[in-house]
């Protein structure tokens, strides 16, 4: 197993669809502006289109179904763990999806890495739900992470969330009212309930990851958000 990481490591600093700042030199502290802020569009897709993340993307399920479905868009598909990365980064380049990338990072950096208004949409899909009350700053759900989106998201830019894990997704309706942000739609069991419109709970429910697919089979419930900010 360790070999085969190790192989997939290898192939992921040939892949032309793979970012990963921490092979240029680039270090994270003290906070420095990468090279490609601002410059998505223009210098790695070579055109200019709503730019769409997702956050955790692990094996990058998203990435590549939102890409296939939405030509018209650009997206970076973000998670720190290349062995996950690797898959999504090959399977688009297998599929010829030059509107999806992959980036190699701690999501804590991401208001370094993008410019200002430069993210139209963010996809937070199943997230560590880090439950334990004294490691809520970690959620990325929280406060602190919705201000780095803050910072990134076009005005009227919205977030997405998707998970298995209940009390996260009422910590998160808990934090977009406290926030005084606007909730565009809500449910507790997204399998369960009508679709509110094509481009909603219809879109969130397209795709199944690995492990929500994993999830649906023990029963659980997947709930599903989405807010402006």
């Amino acid at each position: 197993m360790a070999k085969k990481k190790l192989q997939r490591f290898g192939e992921i600093n040939t892949f032309p669809n793979v970012v990963q700042p921490g092979t240029e030199g680039w270090h994270f502290f003290p906070p420095s502006d990468y090279r490609l802020k601002g410059r998505w569009n223009s210098e790695h897709f070579g055109r200019q289109a709503p730019l769409v993340l997702e956050l955790g993307c692990g094996k990058g399920e998203y990435t590549i179904h939102l890409a296939e479905k939405h030509p018209d868009k650009n997206f970076i598909g973000i998670d720190l763990k290349g062995n996950r990365i690797w898959r999504g980064a090959k399977t688009a380049l297998e599929k010829k999806l030059n509107n999806a990338a992959f980036l190699r990072t701690q999501i804590e950096q991401i208001h370094y890495l993008f410019a200002p208004g430069e993210v139209s949409e963010i996809w937070i899909t199943f997230p560590d739900p880090q439950p334990q009350n004294d490691r809520a700053k970690k959620r990325l759900t929280s406060p602190a992470f919705i201000e780095r989106y803050r910072s990134i998201l076009q005005k009227g830019g919205s977030v997405h969330l998707k998970t298995d894990h209940e009390p996260l997704y009422r910590y998160t309706l808990d934090v977009i009212n406290d926030m005084g942000l606007i909730l565009l739609d809500s449910t507790d069991d997204l399998y369960g309930s009508r679709p509110a419109t094509q481009t909603t709970r219809e879109e969130a429910a397209a795709v199944q990851t690995f492990y929500e697919s994993q999830f649906l089979k023990e029963g659980k419930k997947i709930c599903y958000l989405k807010f402006k900010i």
